[in-house]
C-alpha cells in the first residue's frame, strides 16, 4: 500500500474536502483524487462518499482513516528515530575490550559519554583472541586487541597505540641496573607470562620464535599483579606492557625496557573487513583517535567501510 496515497486520503477525510487536502499537501486536486482512487482500487471498496465539494468516509473508509493515522504516526516516529540515530542522539554500541587493554579506555569512555549521552554503551570484556572471534562471527561490531591479527581472519585493523614491553625481575637479576634489554638477553631466563588465551602471549611466543629461541616458562597467570609478585619472589622474569607496568609496585625490583627491535605492545581496533560500521561505532573510533592519538606514521590503518 502506497503510504503517500494513505496520507492524501487521511488529509482529505480530516478536511472533508479534496480542495483543502490539496492545499495542505501542496499538490493539485486531481493528484489527490487520482491517488485516492488507486487506494480504493487496492482496498477493493469505496472509501469516500463524494458529495459535491465535500468528502465523507464510508464505513470502510473510517477503518482506513483510523488505521491510516496509526500508520502515518509510526512512519513519523520511524523517520525521527532514524534521524536521531544518524545524529548520534540514540542507539546502542557494544565494544569488545580485553582486560589488559581496558585501563586505556577510561578517558575514552568519559569523552564518549559526554559527547553522545543518548547512545547506550556496553563494554564487553574478553581476551584479545576471544574478542577477535566475536568480531569475526558478527557478535560484536567493533573490538580492541593486540596487533597484528591473522590476515586470514577477514578483519580490518586500526592501530591506536604502541607501547614498549618492560622486563621485571628480582633485585639481583643479572641485568640489574640496565635500562634496556635486547630480546636475546631473555634466552636463558625463566619467564612469567600471561596465560595462552591472552593475545600478548601469542605475540611473545612468535617474537621469540622469530629470534630463533624459546625461553623456559616458569609460570603463567591471568593476573598481572601475581606475575609481578612471583618476579619479586625470584621465581622468574615478568613481561608487562608499559601501561600496566606504570600501575604496578616495582620499587626495589629490577626493571628494564625491552628494546624496540624486540617487540612492541601494539593495540588497535578491529571490525569485519567487508562489514558495515554503524554511526555509533564510527563515533567511537573518532573519539578514540581524539583521546588516544592518531596511529603513528608508518603504521597501516584499516579503511572504514562506507
Amino acid at each position: 500500500m502506497d503510504v503517500r496515497a494513505l496520507r492524501y486520503f487521511v488529509e482529505t477525510v480530516r478536511h472533508a474536502s479534496f480542495t483543502q487536502a490539496a492545499k495542505v499537501l501542496f499538490v493539485t486536486q486531481s493528484t489527490v483524487s487520482k491517488m485516492i482512487r488507486q487506494l480504493e482500487e487496492e482496498a477493493g471498496t469505496p472509501l469516500l462518499i463524494r458529495d459535491g465539494h465535500t468528502a465523507r468516509p464510508t464505513d470502510t473508509g473510517r477503518v482506513m482513516y483510523q488505521r491510516g493515522l496509526q500508520v502515518l504516526e509510526t512512519m513519523r516516529q520511524l523517520s525521527e528515530e532514524l534521524r536521531q540515530t544518524a545524529d548520534l542522539r540514540r542507539g546502542a554500541l557494544e565494544v569488545g575490550i580485553p582486560p589488559m587493554i581496558n585501563l586505556l579506555f577510561t578517558p575514552v569512555v568519559k569523552r564518549f559519554r559526554d559527547l553522545h549521552p543518548g547512545i547506550h554503551l556496553t563494554l564487553r570484556e574478553g581476551t584479545g583472541q576471544a574478542v577477535e572471534s566475536l568480531v569475526a562471527n558478527g557478535e560484536l561490531e567493533v573490538g580492541a586487541t593486540i596487533l597484528p591479527i591473522a590476515p586470514e581472519g577477514g578483519l580490518a585493523a586500526q592501530p591506536f597505540g604502541s607501547y614498549p614491553i618492560w622486563v621485571i625481575g628480582p633485585p639481583d637479576a643479572p641485568w640489574a641496573g640496565k635500562t634496556s634489554l635486547p630480546l636475546a638477553a631473555l634466552r636463558d631466563a625463566r619467564l612469567l607470562i600471561p596465560t595462552d588465551d591472552f593475545a600478548i602471549t601469542r605475540r611473545l611466543r612468535q617474537a621469540f620464535a622469530d629470534a630463533g629461541f624459546q625461553p623456559g616458562i616458569a609460570a603463567q597467570s591471568a593476573h598481572w599483579d601475581f606475575l609481578v609478585a612471583m618476579a619479586s619472589a625470584g621465581l622468574g622474569v615478568a613481561l608487562l606492557p608499559e601501561p600496566l607496568m606504570q600501575r604496578m609496585k616495582t620499587r626495589g625490583l629490577s626493571t628494564a625496557k625491552l628494546a624496540k627491535s624486540g617487540m612492541q605492545w601494539e593495540v588497535g581496533h578491529i571490525w569485519q573487513q567487508s562489514g558495515y560500521l554503524s554511526y555509533a561505532a564510527r563515533a567511537w573510533l573518532e573519539v578514540c583517535d581524539a583521546v588516544l592519538g592518531k596511529p603513528k606514521k608508518g603504521i597501516a590503518r584499516g579503511n572504514l567501510p562506507a
